[in-house]
């Protein structure tokens, strides 16, 4: 089972990252956290690196969800969406698979939330294919 989604687009960098912004609060996610690794690797230990954004996306409502289900949950939130240069004006735009994610927990109620949280992250990959 693949751990991820994925689509790869023909926008430039910034285009992909605002149009995954904004695919991602249409299905009701915010994005709480934003790490640059382009960044964060050349200060840290002087490397040249892609442009690279992991963003941190909850659904406030699904996450109460999941943490009413499973209180160590928050181990595996928020979701991870990456926003990567590929080529120039090519950018892949991957999400986190939370049902792969989520299988080492034996709870079938949370299975069924990451289900539906993998929907919705497959609409967001979807609308910018």
């Amino acid at each position: 089972m693949a751990y991820y989604l994925a689509t790869t687009v023909n926008l430039p960098f910034d285009d992909a990252l605002a149009r995954t912004r904004e695919a991602l609060k249409g299905e009701g996610f915010g994005v709480i956290t934003e790490i640059d690794i382009q960044e964060t690797l050349k200060n840290k230990i002087g490397v040249d690196f892609r442009r690279y954004r992991i963003l941190g996306a909850c659904n406030p409502k699904l996450a109460y969800e999941a943490l009413q289900l499973e209180d160590r949950v928050g181990t595996m939130l928020p979701c991870n969406v990456v926003v990567q240069e590929v080529a120039a004006g090519r950018t892949e735009v991957a999400a986190i698979d939370p049902v792969a994610s989520m299988q080492a927990i034996e709870n079938t109620r949370l299975h069924q939330a990451a289900t539906t949280v993998r929907s919705k992250l497959e609409r967001v990959i979807g609308s910018l294919g």
